[in-house]
């Protein structure tokens, strides 16, 4: 099928079993204000040694799914309430708390947005590095600090053997992700999800910190989720992108392909949100209105109170995701009308 062939729903022809497969993930939020319904069918697959970039807006539902996949959600008020989360071919939906702890960390692993949030202030980073491999391969504490240092200065840390004992405010902002990269990788997972991991860093050390995880991937082979909301960020180590919105994924391409020409009004509105050296003095765009109240999402096509090509249709009907070309998704009525004007 070529990208202007007429489309059929999505699903046709799938390939082998990949290392990651989420399908039609459904999570719902029981609140006083009413059920969020903070993911609705998502599904998609991750192959080892691949890249895939979630983007959209804050609010879309990207966190909430990757919280999912690790088993992490907050319940209450979360509850998954659909699907499946198939890795290396087992449903991680269907294991006990046991089994699913025994995943984390040891054969998937996530890096969260806030390093110093997330890591312990009260420990030095080298306990904190240590006590996964005394916890999981029941080494002994000299063991331990030993791949500690080794870890730390795998991920680029200036001085590890120096500065294991350090507290994590001892750390810039740049250093501490790397620690996070570090403890993400301490038992060389198949998969890492990493949550925006470069948020609040500047762009110097965000350039440094996805160089990072690009080689630690093509050297490991791991299968890698990227969640951001930044198109800036993925150009260059993404494969596949799928973009979200209201919970849903409305466009998956791979990531050269829908940077050339998205094939959703969504997805066309956040790349020319993103600023230009060559747009110098002009006014920057924004999608007007807002993300959809996830209590209350209107029916049709959500995107419709925002998109500039929504029509009847778009309103009463909720486009299903269409095939739209060889590795290509489009959750848009008029795909092919968006995917024309982008040429």
């Amino acid at each position: 099928m070529t990208d202007t062939d007429e489309a059929a729903p999505a699903g046709r022809g799938q390939e082998a079993a990949p290392l990651l497969e989420v399908r039609d993930l459904r999570v719902e939020f029981r609140t006083r204000d009413g059920v969020a319904q903070a993911v609705n069918g998502v599904s998609y697959r991750v192959a080892a040694g691949q890249t895939l970039a979630v983007l959209g807006e804050s609010g879309s539902g990207k966190s909430v799914t990757a919280q999912a996949v690790m088993g992490i959600l907050d319940s209450p008020p979360g509850f998954v309430t659909g699907g499946e989360v198939l890795f290396q071919g087992r449903d991680l939906l269907t294991l006990g708390r046991e089994e699913r702890r025994k995943v984390r960390g040891a054969k998937m692993a996530m890096i969260f947005q806030d390093a110093l949030s997330s890591l312990n202030p009260v420990l030095s980073v080298g306990a904190q590095l240590g006590e996964m491999f005394q916890v999981h391969e029941g080494m002994s504490r000299k063991e331990a600090r030993g791949r500690s240092i080794d870890l730390m200065e795998r991920v680029g840390i200036p001085a590890a053997r120096a500065r294991v004992n350090d507290y994590p405010h001892q750390f810039s902002g740049g250093m501490r992700q790397r620690i996070m990269i570090a403890m993400a990788l301490a038992l060389a997972p198949d998969l890492i999800i990493a949550d925006e991991p470069t948020t609040a860093l500047d762009v110097t050390v965000q350039a440094q910190v996805m160089d990072l995880l690009a080689e630690l991937q093509r050297e490991y082979r791991m299968g890698l989720i990227l969640i951001t909301h930044d198109l800036g960020v993925v150009a260059d180590v993404a494969d596949t992108i799928a973009v979200m919105y209201a919970g849903r994924i409305v466009e998956t391409a791979p990531v050269h392909r829908l940077y050339k020409a998205p094939a959703h009004p969504y997805t066309r509105g956040l790349l020319e949100s993103i600023p230009r050296l060559d747009h110098k003095g002009r006014e920057l765009y924004a999608i007007k209105g807002l993300p959809p109240n996830l209590t209350a999402i209107p029916p049709g096509c959500p995107f419709n109170p925002r998109c500039p090509l929504a029509r009847d249709i778009c309103v009463t009907d909720r486009p299903p995701l269409y095939d739209v070309g060889p590795g290509r998704t489009s959750a848009c009525h008029f795909w092919k009308e968006t995917l024309d004007g982008a040429r």
